[in-house]
């Protein structure tokens, strides 16, 4: 595993993002760890964050491409702080675009944040964590209205690897039903072999009870 996935795994820990209990998704599932990236609060931590999803487009798909586009509401600090990281670690200058939940009939008119969308620009979509395709359903009208663009891919935080509306995961399903490629800077796999009955700070994050019920849940909704 890559120096910086083992990184961005304790640096979820640390922030009180990634945490392990007794919690229920959204869909209603019972699940034994949760993710929740409104736990990303200081400037310090949307710098650090931004570096990971920065590698990681990178190891995917490389920095040529035009736009980074982040979905209102949580994507729209993803795409500022991660364009900056490149331009930092890379020297690439990536535009960072977002839509707008109300569209402005004043001033800076129209559905988008930050950059326009032109003809032919090549766009990565970045999210914090996806378990169902809604999102890019609904993301992905507005940028094709803007212009004739390439979708490059989805860059989300953590691949939660668990079954989408169907047999196979959601990030699966997105590029099924969407024909776009999709990664992850960590997938829930990886945490579990970083952490997994390994000291953290004086504490072990993932012992064999933990672990056992992480699997009774993958055994469930994880994918065939």
């Amino acid at each position: 595993m890559e120096q910086y996935k083992k990184e961005f795994i304790e640096f979820m820990v640390d922030c009180n993002v990634l945490k392990f209990g007794d919690f229920v998704t959204k869909s209603g599932r019972k699940t034994p760890f949760f993710v929740n990236t409104g736990f990303y609060r200081t400037g310090a931590q949307l710098v650090k964050l931004g570096e990971y999803y920065a590698k990681a487009i990178n190891d995917k798909y490389g920095l040529d491409f035009d736009v980074l586009f982040g979905p209102a509401y949580k994507g729209i600090p993803l795409s500022v702080a991660t364009t900056m990281r490149i331009s930092n670690l890379y020297g690439a200058d990536i535009k960072y675009c977002s839509n707008r939940k109300e569209i402005k009939d004043h001033g800076d008119k129209g559905i988008l944040l930050g950059s326009p969308i032109e003809d032919g620009d090549r766009i990565v979509i970045i999210e914090d964590v996806t378990t169902a395709g809604t999102s890019i359903n609904e993301t992905l009208p507005i940028i094709n209205a803007q212009g004739n663009v390439e979708i490059k891919g989805l860059v989300v935080s953590v691949d939660r690897m668990e079954r989408g509306q169907g047999d196979k995961s959601a990030l699966d399903e997105i590029k099924e039903n969407y024909g776009i490629e999709t990664t992850a800077i960590v997938t829930m796999a990886e945490v579990v072999e970083h952490l997994y009955n390994k000291e953290y700070k004086g504490k072990v994050v993932i012992d064999d009870e933990l672990k056992k019920a992480i699997d009774a849940y993958y055994e469930q909704y994880g994918v065939k």
